[in-house]
């Protein structure tokens, strides 16, 4: 089982690559003892419960639908949810240029940052709007509209860049970001820094949204124990503390799922939760909503064509 007490080589050496080299959140598995602090539980009853009255009332004031604002009786069935047209959603993971030091393989999870202005300059241009979770889901569950030319723009781990290059890009344009959060990097600096809690709180407060991204990367597929507590729970909890309002939305490390994690991210308070695969579940298609990453090596065109033939 796995534990905060006990780690296995693989993964002690997995997160070591993570924070030293400064390879994406995804391409680790590492966890390390010593971020006991980073990963410990966080009584967020009375605070969860509170973001959620707020929610609630935001909703209620903007005719904004939430999760918590939409009644069971009113989700739509799997089949009605699969039928619907899927949204495009891409995922981003490092924005920054290239160092020599990067693989090639890395390379694919790296977008360079002239590269990452030209794609948003190209959604806008050809009259995109981005669409938050909350949106999705009224949409996938309901049937909500949508603003013409709707997409989702993600970006996992909670890479210090995401902050300080990709939000102000998309708020260039209008647009707005889901940020997943992996808790155990909150604040880490290194030659791959992560965002600190001000950061954090501050894009929510402009508008982003923020989900959870497991506490330290470890693969839902091989959850057993307290894992669930520690790696979903938790994270969750210390989002919720962090930015006032409830953490409803999940990322999967690696894009990985298995059947057994759907029942249990429903039960931990998860709305929906978003993958890397091709196949969505038939009968919680809810939880297992498709992205594509954007490749680090992909012209503007690439992507597009990609994203297109993807979600068409």
């Amino acid at each position: 089982m796995f534990s905060r007490q006990f780690l296995p080589l693989a993964l002690a050496f997995g997160l070591s690559v993570l924070f030293t080299n400064g390879l994406s959140g995804c391409q680790s598995k590492g966890s390390t003892a010593t971020e006991n602090a980073a990963g410990s539980a966080v009584d967020s009853s009375s605070s969860s419960k509170a973001a959620e009255k707020t929610t609630a009332k935001t909703a209620e004031k903007t005719g904004t639908a939430t999760p918590a604002s939409i009644p069971a009786n009113k989700i739509a069935d799997a089949a009605t949810i699969l039928a619907r047209p899927q949204v495009p959603i891409l995922c981003y993971h490092q924005i920054r240029d290239w160092r020599a030091s990067d693989s090639k393989s890395a390379k694919d999870y790296i977008i360079p940052v002239a590269a990452f202005r030209e794609q948003m300059k190209m959604l806008a241009d050809s009259g995109y709007h981005t669409v938050l979770p909350d949106q999705l889901y009224a949409y996938l569950a309901t049937g909500a509209p949508l603003p013409p030319k709707p997409i989702m723009l993600t970006f996992d781990d909670g890479d210090l860049d995401q902050y300080t290059v990709a939000a102000p890009e998309l708020e260039k344009h209008g647009f707005k970001g889901a940020f997943f959060i992996m808790t155990v990097a909150i604040g880490r600096h290194g030659k791959q820094p992560y965002m600190d809690k001000t950061q954090i709180k501050d894009l929510s407060d402009r508008g982003h949204a923020i989900g959870a991204h497991t506490w330290d990367h470890h693969n839902v597929k091989k959850y057993q124990g307290d894992d669930w507590k520690i790696q979903i729970e938790e994270p969750k909890a210390k989002l919720e503390a962090i930015v006032g309002k409830p953490i409803k939305y999940f990322a999967y490390p690696f894009g990985l799922w298995n059947k057994q994690a759907l029942p249990e991210l429903q039960k931990r308070g998860y709305a929906a939760a978003f993958t890397l695969a091709d196949k969505r579940d038939d009968s919680m298609p809810l939880y297992t909503v498709r992205r594509i990453i954007a490749g680090g090596q992909w012209k503007a065109t690439t992507m597009y064509r990609n994203m297109i033939q993807s979600f068409d």
